[in-house]
């Protein structure tokens, strides 16, 4: 793996707040029986993926999968990549592990922790082909938009961890936050945009239900929420050149 420098230690204010909610005795019988197979326990040292997965294969990282259900229908449509999910969720993290054990795939692990912490100290330099993050919490009060979990430390944290020609995918449906992640991205050296999907027609008149071919994907749990009560979704993909 080609080494690159590691970015400096960035967290200072977490972008997520753990909430204990329901886990079902489904999802609890997950995280016990299935973890074994699909589990990433948090160590800090780097990770070795194609040990990690049995294989040599481009691995997309998915940050925050919610209820796992998009990331579930990609690691199905798409046997030849690995997927590592990443969740601090544990009724989400139960359900993936469900759903996945029922369809008897393997390319797919999950890291129930910090995802930064995850770049930061399992993910080496160079190791990913694609991350992708989907409707991450917007922190709509100005004095939450600190918590932002997309800010400039943070995507050349995501750059370092690419492999040349690697894609970030984004996705939101909250006009401001778009704003926000189209300036930071534009701030960023490390990325070139690719496409913009503006479903508010900021720049164009466009379908909502329009998906660039870069970025094809089923619709999230949060996203057909956000859809029912009139919001706009924004697309982003952005790669890194060098």
């Amino acid at each position: 793996m080609p080494d690159a420098p590691t970015p400096p230690h960035i967290r200072t204010v977490r972008s997520f707040v753990r909430r204990n909610g329901r886990v079902t005795v489904a999802q609890q019988r997950a995280l016990t029986d299935c973890w074994p197979d699909y589990g990433l326990d948090f160590r800090p040292q780097p990770v070795h993926l194609d040990a990690l997965f049995g294989r040599m294969a481009p691995c997309t990282m998915e940050i925050g999968f919610g209820n796992g259900e998009h990331l579930l229908a990609r690691a199905v449509a798409e046997p030849q990549r690995n997927f590592l999910g990443v969740e601090v969720h544990r009724a989400g993290v139960g359900q993936l592990l469900n759903a996945a054990a029922a369809a008897g795939i393997h390319n797919l692990r999950i890291a129930s922790h910090d995802a930064i912490e995850v770049l930061q100290v399992q993910i080496a330099p160079q190791a990913l082909d694609e991350v992708q993050i989907l409707f991450p919490d917007p922190w709509p009060k100005s004095r939450h938009h600190k918590r932002r979990l997309i800010q400039p430390a943070f995507v050349d944290l995501v750059a370092s961890r690419l492999a040349v020609g690697g894609r970030l995918l984004l996705a939101t449906d909250w006009l401001p936050y778009a704003e926000h992640i189209q300036l930071v991205l534009d701030g960023c050296e490390q990325f070139e945009s690719l496409a913009r999907d503006d479903a508010a027609g900021t720049a164009a008149a466009r379908d909502a239900a329009a998906r660039p071919p870069a970025t094809a994907r089923a619709q999230t749990r949060f996203e057909r929420r956000g859809l029912r009560l009139g919001h706009a979704v924004s697309e982003f993909c952005f790669r890194r050149p060098t």
